[in-house]
């Protein structure tokens, strides 16, 4: 049954928002970028990584620079100490381990591997690890931030007890490979537009008549 809810689910969708294109980014970009997104809006995490851009010319003088200096020019997106120290601390090992700050390695990896090893690095999780690998290298993979797992568990294509980590693996199993980027992206467009956390617009959503959390009304978060 869920499998043939998230077709359907990816269906309306895409009818609603488009077919998300894949836009090539620098791996590197994205962990710093994912690391900068969590608990803060898109505007402030962007505002933060072009600020951060703009002060260090390449990431080999972010590793020179002190967590304080980081720190300083990421303020816009929250939680600058705790970031400044995930940044550098990921950066680090991976110009330990590689030589280079650099994930070009990654492309002849596949999924599971690539993923292991993302994960490794200080600060990153399983959200941020999908993200590099399915927007960098067009790898299968799910990522699952805040929005997505609140609406794959409203929708009831995962159990509303599952955890994140269990709701990405549940995801990755019922949605073809080829759909995991549609699925995130319009997911995400639909929470910014319709399915908010509070007070969703249930009389503006496509997806209500497939809603658990508007057939039941649950109490969903």
């Amino acid at each position: 049954m869920s499998r043939k809810k998230v077709l359907a689910a990816i269906s309306i969708l895409e009818e609603s928002y488009g077919v998300p294109e894949a836009r090539q980014t620098d791996a590197v970009d994205l962990l710093v970028m994912t690391i900068l997104s969590q608990n803060t809006s898109d505007l402030n995490s962007v505002r933060a990584f072009r600020l951060l851009k703009s002060a260090f010319e390449d990431y080999e003088l972010l590793l020179c620079a002190t967590e304080k200096e980081i720190a300083d020019k990421i303020r816009a997106g929250g939680l600058a100490e705790i970031k400044a120290g995930r940044i550098k601390a990921a950066l680090a090992k991976l110009k330990q381990d590689q030589g280079t700050i650099s994930f070009v390695f990654l492309a002849d990896w596949d999924r599971d591997r690539a993923r292991e090893y993302l994960v490794s690095l200080p600060g990153v999780g399983p959200k941020t690890a999908s993200v590099v690998l399915l927007f960098a290298f067009g790898l299968p993979a799910m990522p699952v931030d805040t929005h997505v797992y609140r609406v794959s568990r409203r929708l009831g294509l995962v159990p509303e007890e599952a955890n994140v980590e269990k709701a990405q693996k549940i995801l990755e199993e019922i949605t073809p490979p080829v759909k995991y980027l549609s699925l995130h992206l319009n997911l995400i467009n639909h929470v910014r537009t319709v399915c908010r956390a509070r007070n969703p617009r249930h009389e503006e959503c496509a997806l209500r008549d497939l809603c658990n959390f508007y057939l039941r009304g649950t109490s969903l978060k």
